[in-house]
């Protein structure tokens, strides 16, 4: 577990370690199948391929990288990356959405099992079922991981949390643990998910009411708020930017006065949720048919 985080080229010698991955794997498997999912072990095996999970779409081994994202060459290297303020590029997103996606393996082995479907429920499988927050926080940020890229590989594996899995129940739960980390975590997943326009109407009728029930009534009271409460915003950005009905949803469930509180503040160590907030705002009133129930 240690050893895991020790930079990219020790991720790279426990990738390309032989049996490692897929041990690792097994165990969780077998603890998961005895009803164990608290047990020490399985939390330090979860956090290792939490940590060998990270930056893999640009450290994938050569090999997989020329054909699983051979078709990311018809992407132009000048088109910008979609983010979550003005600089997001429609023409990038929409190339996103139509790149085939990679063919997964019945049988993985080694690194391959580190995106695969199997690792995937069982990463769900453990965010509902396990009681220990590093177990729950390592799940949770793998699956972050897997869904930070832009490539074909990020995009399966978010299609294959919010509707081949049927993940996002078991995310939603952790947005209300008391576990302020754990909380965050699961915020960040839900804003790498969201950035995928064919999954945001599921995204928003599973959590979207949620994701304004947790923004706070006033300005963030700590840092690690501050960063969830702008992860939050910046995923109804992503939710609400294209759909006036995902907007009224927002209305409905009164997002717009925290927003608005939140957008007021000046304090430089809440900025961040401040900018977040206004950035919201303002893609909110884009939305013009919406004007009037926004006055009101």
């Amino acid at each position: 577990r240690n050893m895991s985080s020790a930079g990219p080229e020790g991720r790279k010698k426990m990738r390309e370690c032989n049996g490692l991955i897929d041990s690792l794997v097994y165990y969780i498997q077998g603890t998961i199948a005895d009803h164990e999912p608290n047990d020490k072990a399985t939390e330090n095996c979860v956090c290792i391929l939490h940590n060998l999970s990270y930056q893999l779409e640009i450290e994938l081994p050569e090999s997989y990288a020329q054909s699983i994202y051979m078709q990311r060459r018809n992407i132009s290297s000048n088109d910008k990356t979609p983010g979550c303020f003005g600089t997001r590029s429609r023409k990038v997103k929409e190339k996103q959405q139509d790149t085939p996606l990679p063919e997964e393996k019945s049988n993985p082995r080694g690194v391959e099992s580190l995106w695969h479907s199997t690792l995937i429920r069982i990463y769900l499988s453990l965010i509902a079922k396990s009681t220990r927050n590093y177990t729950q926080e390592a799940s949770l940020g793998a699956l972050q991981n897997l869904t930070a890229g832009t490539g074909p590989m990020p995009f399966a594996v978010a299609r294959t949390v919010v509707q081949k899995a049927n993940g996002l129940p078991s995310i939603r739960a952790m947005l209300h643990v008391s576990h302020l980390t754990v909380k965050k975590t699961a915020v960040s997943l839900l804003r790498n998910l969201s950035r995928n326009t064919s999954l945001q109407s599921d995204i928003a009728r599973e959590v979207l009411p949620d994701l304004v029930l947790i923004l706070p009534e006033s300005l963030p009271a700590s840092d690690i708020v501050c960063e969830t409460t702008a992860s939050t915003c910046y995923t109804l950005f992503n939710l609400t930017q294209s759909s006036s009905h995902n907007a009224r949803l927002l209305l409905s469930t009164d997002g717009l006065p925290k927003i608005i509180a939140i957008s007021m503040n000046d304090c430089n160590m809440f900025s961040k949720a401040s900018r977040a907030a206004s950035v919201l705002l303002y893609s909110l009133w884009s939305h013009t048919d919406l004007h009037s129930a926004y006055k009101k």
